[in-house]
């Protein structure tokens, strides 16, 4: 009888290393950490579509659908990037902080991580060149449409760059500054990622989507530094000067509380304030303020978990105020664009 096992082509028995590769790769990407920018993305351009300023009609189409699902899974992508570029040049602290991670295992390459790294950058930023906020252009006469249409590009160009002065050293590798770094994470994830969503679907010289944005980054300008308590030792090694550890654990908690809370009160400031007699925020206003409120009682309830038991914050790996800040920018992302839609 013949051994057919010697007349199959190389490729069979190599699948289950490739599919292991895709899987280090996947893990590479940190699936879950793309979650948050897809959803911002997506909510700030259905409460573009929601808000007054829309330059589209109510009805849907799947056009319209089309714009959002590329902005965010561009967002995923940078994000993908951004989390790679981070870890090439986090190997050492890693090493401490995080041992499993595949380039600490060596089971993907510098090289491979390298290329797998900016090949998500161009085509993350690429592929939102066509999305402009005009529903008289076709998919075509978007690529052509003029510079200044472009915002939504410009706005992950301008992020990937941060991602870039954040890890690299060449660009100032703001990680290893106690301020620098959570202003350099606030302000494309949170500010920008807001007014990029909105780009999608409006013009971006409207006040509203800033004030919105500058509600996430202030919350992430303190929340940011959450993850920073279970991560000395390897920053420490690394020349990170962390929050807590410039100024100690119980210090920098008290620090960053205000910002779990503070910023969520001025959902229902945007409610009540109005400019040339329009109020800032033009979602439904019960809804909004009750998300205000919500969020604030949810922060509040965060910190109460940080300063009963500051300690815990650098001895556990996963504290619950870090899930707990992920849930609520799940929580403000869901909750804004409801807001927006609910006329509809």
């Amino acid at each position: 009888m013949r051994d057919l096992s010697l007349e199959r082509p190389a490729s069979f028995d190599e699948r289950p290393a490739i599919l292991n590769q895709m899987r280090q790769y996947l893990h590479f990407s940190r699936p879950f950490t793309l979650i948050a920018p897809m959803l911002g993305v997506a909510s700030g351009a259905m409460t573009a579509w929601g808000s007054r300023h829309s330059a589209f009609s109510t009805a849907f189409s799947w056009d319209l659908a089309a714009l959002v699902v590329v902005a965010a899974l561009a967002a995923g992508l940078l994000n993908a990037a951004s989390n790679g570029l981070n870890q090439i040049y986090d190997l050492e602290i890693d090493r401490v902080n995080k041992p499993d991670r595949p380039l600490v295992t060596e089971a993907i390459s510098r090289r491979g991580a390298h290329i797998c790294t900016w090949l998500l950058y161009v085509i993350s930023v690429v592929m939102t060149w066509p999305i402009v906020a005009d529903p008289s252009l076709s998919w075509g006469e978007r690529w052509t449409a003029p510079l200044e249409q472009h915002a939504c590009f410009f706005f992950y160009l301008t992020a990937a760059v941060f991602t870039w002065i954040y890890s690299m050293p060449v660009f100032g590798r703001t990680k290893r500054l106690t301020f620098g770094a959570n202003l350099t994470i606030a302000i494309p994830r949170g500010l920008m990622l807001k007014v990029a969503g909105w780009s999608v679907l409006a013009g971006i010289g409207a006040i509203e989507p800033w004030f919105i944005g500058l509600c996430f980054f202030f919350f992430l300008i303190g929340a940011a530094s959450t993850k920073d308590f279970s991560d000395m030792e390897g920053d420490r090694r690394g020349g990170c000067i962390t929050l807590p550890q410039r100024f100690g654990v119980r210090r920098a908690a008290r620090m960053i509380a205000p910002c779990f809370v503070v910023p969520w009160l001025f959902i229902p400031v945007g409610v009540f304030l109005k400019i040339d007699g329009q109020p800032i925020l033009s979602g439904d206003p019960t809804l909004l303020v009750l998300l205000g409120a919500s969020l604030a009682l949810w922060g509040g309830y965060t910190v109460y978990l940080i300063l009963r038991d500051p300690d815990a914050l650098s001895q556990v790996e996963n504290h619950p105020s870090w899930k707990h800040m992920y849930l609520m920018m799940f929580w403000a992302q869901l909750g804004f664009a409801l807001a927006y839609l609910v006329r509809f």
